[in-house]
């Protein structure tokens, strides 16, 4: 515990000034944003995209590269995501390792946004576009040492939307140092780092998804709990908005004016945005019951009338055997239709050592 307390002050210090020398892209401002979307549901029973565990789970490492390992070798990995309004999306991962090349994992993500309903200016109906989206992963992961490891993605992106058509590539770096007792582990990862090759309008390009994040997770040693700190968008302070919707927005009817939070709200306001807090307990090493907190997603997507559990996330792991398989429920609005994650996982190496 003491060690992620003193890893979060210092990434928290980290966040304050580096928007001296840095910017960032949040909603809107940058494109092939479905590359930060949560895929595994493990990560998003924790309540993030990206963790730092080294137990040899393939579905980590399409976030985070150095966790790639040996260890993995023969798996694959299937996830699915039943998300909002017909779209869906997931992907399928494999990895291997060879003697003298290294550990690998390949990957494909793929977007499906569903059919939409074409029309013209005047509002007459033409027909149906649809719009999708993909990416093929391909990473590699090294141990330097029996504490640090390190991993790189090379990404090939393809997006279609209507008759507008992008093509780009991207990595991630990330770098791992665990304890000597495996208990705690912390991640700093670089993602999305690229450019569109071919933009959707000619001569428009478009910035990538940069997010610089760090990964820590806890182990406690005498009880089968497992805490992780996941800290996002560092090179960007201020997250918050103003909504106008908000009633704490509306200006008094007798004075005109809206009412302002303190500096030391406004402070812990986005300090809180930056985090995302999850726990994991562990039962017998084949059940696994998860719970994520992110605070971001519960303001941008809480009701003001009812806010519920938005920004709450929970599942479940099982492990039989060869294969491994979570749920999880993310609750992003209070009464709203809200995502199922499924991930199914094998090692197809048991089949073999079996036989």
């Amino acid at each position: 515990m003491y060690r992620i307390l003193t890893a979060f002050i210092s990434a928290t210090l980290l966040t304050i000034l580096m928007p001296v020398t840095a910017g960032a892209q949040i909603g809107g401002e940058a494109t092939y944003k479905f590359l930060n979307i949560t895929n595994s549901a493990r990560v998003a029973a924790l309540g993030g995209n990206a963790l730092a565990i080294k137990d040899n789970d393939i579905t980590l490492t399409l976030t985070n590269p150095s966790l790639i390992s040996p260890e993995m070798n023969n798996n694959l990995a299937l996830s699915y995501v039943n998300y909002f309004t017909g779209n869906n999306f997931g992907f399928i991962m494999y990895s291997r390792t060879f003697s003298k090349a290294g550990s690998f994992a390949g990957s494909l993500q793929f977007m499906n946004y569903g059919k939409f309903t074409q029309a013209d200016e005047t509002g007459t109906i033409t027909g149906e576009f649809s719009a999708s989206e993909y990416a093929l992963n391909i990473g590699w992961g090294r141990h330097l040492n029996p504490n640090f490891s390190i991993g790189a993605n090379a990404k090939l992106i393809y997006s279609s939307l209507d008759v507008y058509k992008s093509f780009g590539m991207a990595v991630d770096i990330a770098g791992t140092y665990m304890t000597k007792n495996e208990l705690f582990t912390g991640s700093l990862l670089a993602r999305n780092i690229g450019s569109q090759i071919v933009p959707y309008i000619s001569g428009q390009y478009e910035p990538m998804p940069f997010e610089l994040q760090i990964a820590l997770s806890e182990k406690f040693k005498h009880i089968p709990f497992r805490l992780h700190l996941l800290l996002t968008n560092l090179t960007r302070w201020d997250l918050s908005y103003t909504d106008p919707s908000d009633p704490n927005n509306q200006a008094d009817p007798l004075t005109g004016q809206t009412s302002q939070p303190t500096g030391f709200e406004e402070f812990a306001d986005n300090l809180m945005r930056h985090i995302v807090l999850g726990g994991e307990v562990t039962i017998a090493k084949v059940f696994a019951i998860r719970l994520g907190y992110n605070y971001q997603r519960r303001q941008e997507m809480k009701l003001y009338s009812k806010a519920g559990m938005a920004g709450f996330s929970f599942g479940f792991g099982c492990r039989v055997r060869m294969f491994n398989f979570s749920y999880t429920r993310a609750v992003y609005q209070a009464g709203g239709i809200n995502p199922n994650y499924v991930t199914m996982m094998v090692n197809l190496g048991g089949f073999s050592k079996k036989n």
